[in-house]
């Protein structure tokens, strides 16, 4: 990153920022990987691995993400998919070997795998 020299600068650096914030947002991919003790436990850490390896595999651009436990430890590896304008859907019981599917079915075709998902939030709009 260049270094400010001005407020002007400092400025410009946030609204540029502000505005990727907000494309992220409206357009993009938010994928949220349940990683509490119950999650990394039930493998939640691979599960992430094999997400990013498959987004990057497949040129996906996505905002991957942890949290910590939520109450679910018997579903774990939780993972949320919120795409700009669709319902946020929770899968569990994510499985590495699970996830191409995932990908495929969910971002690439835009069908939800009704048989893993344990959660649904319409959108807020």
């Amino acid at each position: 990153m260049p270094k400010l020299k001005t407020l002007e600068d400092l400025k410009k650096l946030r609204e540029e920022a502000q505005q990727d914030l907000k494309v992220r947002l409206e357009t993009g991919t938010k994928i949220t990987v349940g990683m509490g003790t119950c999650g990394i436990a039930a493998g939640a850490r691979e599960t992430m691995h094999a997400i990013l390896e498959e987004l990057k595999k497949r040129n996906i651009e996505a905002h991957v993400t942890t949290v910590g436990c939520i109450g679910m430890c018997v579903k774990e590896p939780l993972v949320d998919i919120e795409q700009a304008g669709k319902p946020r859907i929770t899968y569990g019981n994510v499985k590495p070997d699970m996830v191409p599917r995932l990908i495929e079915e969910h971002l690439i075709k835009g069908n939800v795998v009704e048989e893993w998902v344990v959660g649904r939030l319409p959108t807020s709009q």
